[in-house]
């Protein structure tokens, strides 16, 4: 994949922050990938929460479909789905104790396409100090059809992320 991913934007958190959106996703590219790492919470036990931007507006309508399966190396795997959710979570109960970071890769498809949904593929992974390493490896759309032209993250309760979050927006060339 060399020399085929193009930057379209990087942000990395210079101080506590409650919300990053990534956008400029146009027709120019048929995939856009996201990457995220270092993720870690200000407070403890917050998800990381997905949605899409219209207009460079988050999207909160009770539109998003999810399903995947949640690792765990200190217990089983289980599935997890839900349908008409106003975000979706991919990084869950993440801590603020030294070490505990998240990171999450997506794919994004047909974002820039006004008659179809805007979905993504997720692969994360985080870890608690107990310790355990967990994932979570699924999908996501978000069943409007009209085009999304980027992503935006929070977590829940209105938490920050912390410094050295980052978040970056590749486009895949075709």
């Amino acid at each position: 994949m060399a020399g085929s991913l193009i930057k379209i934007q990087e942000t990395i958190v210079s101080s506590s922050t409650a919300s990053v959106s990534l956008v400029g996703i146009d027709s120019t590219y048929d995939v856009y990938k996201v990457v995220i790492s270092d993720i870690q919470p200000t407070t403890d036990n917050r998800n990381l929460l997905y949605r899409v931007t219209k207009s460079g507006s988050s999207q909160s309508d009770s539109e998003y479909d999810n399903a995947g399966k949640s690792l765990r190396t200190a217990s089983s795997f289980f599935n997890s789905s839900g349908n008409n959710a106003t975000s979706v979570s991919f990084a869950f109960s993440l801590g603020n104790n030294t070490g505990e970071k998240a990171n999450a890769v997506l794919y994004l498809f047909n974002f820039a396409n006004a008659s179809e949904y805007s979905y993504a593929t997720v692969e994360s992974n985080f870890l608690d100090v107990t310790p355990e390493l967990l994932g979570y490896q699924g999908g996501v759309v978000h069943t409007v059809a009209s085009a999304s032209d980027g992503v935006n993250f929070t977590l829940a309760s209105s938490d920050n992320f912390a410094n050295g979050s980052t978040f970056v927006l590749y486009g895949l060339r075709k």
